[in-house]
């Protein structure tokens, strides 16, 4: 009978002496075992076939004894010598229909696929599980064309999910290639392959780990923490916020949204939480003018080495695209890092995404780099953001510059568009305009406030960045409700400002809509909540179709 297997931990072994060294091959593998690999694959391209079989062997007591199946890479001669569990079978090894008269049914047999067409093969043929990559280049694999990326994993898993035959929707998959410590939880997180219905849902089975274990200098230290950051929530996701939380106070949705609103701002005041931005020099003083009138601390610092003692504060990180150059890449990546660690806030907002070939790569690559709890753009950067995240969408327009040009979509395209691409990357995506659209992937809204004026000076929308981040950092339990909060609040005193006798154009506005973002925060602090009334944020509770998106 073909056993059940945990494929979540998966060792491949490695015995070439750059990543084994010195040590003994049976001795690395113990230590994994007692540190939580729940199955391992002996992989070995150099020994003859006397020492693979009596190497297998000792390993195959030795994975017994723990309860772990053993797989053996290519070679189905020796997976019969030893009486193994199976084979793990590359694009150049034996067929798995072969291999399945050879072995039996009651074996199991593991496929490497790179694409859906070897992915429906591999189903059709038989096999137990799907070891899906490469995921990132690593030392063994370096040629780019056999890169395929969280994209092209996430492709398969979505071909997977859909398919009307069981084996296909219950096919086991593991990712590999670059797979360690520093990136393992980004990339459960990121293996998320949603669809408009719930069965259309697949997530990765399990995580296939070469390097980070066989070379680690204490190799059951090393698989535990592994196993740790496998069975625990990440730091940079937070605690998620119940659904429908005003239901659950017996609240209306609209009076709960205010005393949201309320609460927030006045938990910025008290709290007076970091602001980090990483950003052009043209906006730098209207950024840190505005951290300091809702009641944040600013810092403005594009030194990546300075985020990991920054992340600590407790603040928030604001990552603007605005000067897309490789040293700017290089700094944002190392401070997506320090703040993922920690689980601070991050806002990427990825100003002019499409507009140059430069700019999409660039997106491509800090999405790449992290997690971002809310990425914000207006209609164009989001269908950038869109196709970065693995998403067809038609559109024949070319961005210019950081304007947002003519609207493309109706609200309910809006709704659609950010809704979707929320539920993929399982964060806040907030479409900016007339009217803005806001989404986690399950409560969707829209917000009017605002004036035109905004759309005239420049750094605005970087400075509505800066806000979102510091309420965010400020209430990290429900950060679509802190981020509501926070447009509000910078849209409402947009509003205000304008109205004012002394505002005759955008350089007056720009120091009276300072003045107005104090004095709504000073409103909450001193009780005065009556302007808190004039929000203009709308529920989207159904969200048609509009069929904009599909899967690459």
């Amino acid at each position: 009978m073909k056993p059940q297997v945990d494929y979540s931990l998966y060792l491949v072994t490695d015995s070439t002496p750059a990543i084994l060294g010195t040590r003994d091959l049976i001795e690395v593998v113990e230590q994994a075992l007692l540190g939580g690999v729940t199955i391992v694959q002996y992989r070995d391209k150099t020994n003859d076939t006397g020492v693979l079989i009596s190497t297998a062997i000792q390993l195959h007591k030795l994975c017994q004894q723990h309860e772990v199946p053993l797989i053996i890479n290519d070679r189905v001669d020796v997976a019969l010598a030893v009486g193994c569990e199976g084979v793990h079978l590359g694009q150049d090894d034996m067929s798995i229909a072969s291999a399945r008269r050879l072995l039996g049914d009651d074996k199991i047999i593991g496929a490497t696929v790179s694409s859906v067409e070897q992915a429906k093969t591999a189903v059709e043929s038989g096999a137990d599980y799907l070891g899906i990559g490469t995921l990132y280049a690593t030392a063994t694999k370096k040629n780019t064309k056999e890169i395929i990326g969280i994209n092209g994993i996430r492709k398969i898993l979505y071909y997977l999910a859909r398919q009307e035959d069981k084996a296909s929707r219950d096919m086991q998959t593991v990712c590999i290639g670059g797979v360690n410590a520093s990136n393992l939880q980004l990339i459960t997180c990121q293996l998320y392959a949603p669809s408009t219905k719930e069965a259309y849902t697949k997530h990765v089975g399990g995580v296939a780990i070469v390097s980070a274990i066989m070379a680690a200098k204490d190799v059951q230290k090393a698989t535990k923490n592994l196993k740790m950051l496998l069975t625990s929530s990440p730091p940079f996701r937070g605690q998620a916020p119940e659904a429908l939380p005003w239901r659950q106070l017996e609240l209306e949705e609209v009076d709960y949204l205010k005393a949201s609103r309320w609460n927030a701002t006045l938990t910025v005041h008290n709290k007076s939480p970091l602001s980090h931005n990483m950003t052009n020099l043209v906006v730098q003083n209207f950024a840190a003018s505005v951290a300091l009138a809702i009641g944040a601390s600013p810092i403005m610092s594009n030194n990546g080495d300075e985020a990991a003692d920054l992340a600590k504060i407790g603040g928030g990180l604001v990552i603007n695209m605005g000067t897309a150059t490789p040293d700017a890449l290089a700094n944002h990546q190392k401070a997506i890092i320090a703040y993922n660690a920690v689980g601070g806030p991050i806002v990427l907002d990825p100003v002019g995404a499409g507009a140059t070939t430069a700019r999409r790569d660039a997106l491509a690559f800090l999405m790449a780099s992290g997690y971002f709890d809310l990425i914000k753009g207006n209609e164009r950067e989001i269908l950038a953001v869109a196709r970065a995240s693995g998403f067809i969408l038609e559109d024949s327009s070319q961005q210019r510059g950081v304007d947002s040009g003519k609207s493309l979509f109706t609200i309910d395209e809006k709704a659609y568009l950010v809704s979707r691409i929320a539920r993929r990357e399982q964060n806040i995506v907030l479409m900016t305009g007339a009217v803005d659209v806001i989404s986690d992937g399950h409560r969707t809204y829209s917000i009017s406030n605002g004036d035109k004026y905004l759309g005239m000076v420049t750094g605005s929308g970087c400075t509505l960045g800066t806000t979102l981040a510091a309420y965010m950092a400020a209430s990290p339990k429900d950060k679509l409700d802190a981020a509501l909060a926070g447009i509000f609040h910078f849209e409402y005193a947009a509003e205000i400002a304008a109205r004012r006798q002394d505002v005759k154009g955008p350089g007056t506005f720009v120091p009276a809509f300072i003045d107005e973002l104090y004095h709504r925060r000073m409103d909450v602090v001193e009780g005065r909540l009556d302007w808190l009334d004039n929000a203009k944020i709308q529920p989207i509770h159904e969200i048609p179709d509009a069929g904009l998106l599909k899967e690459l």
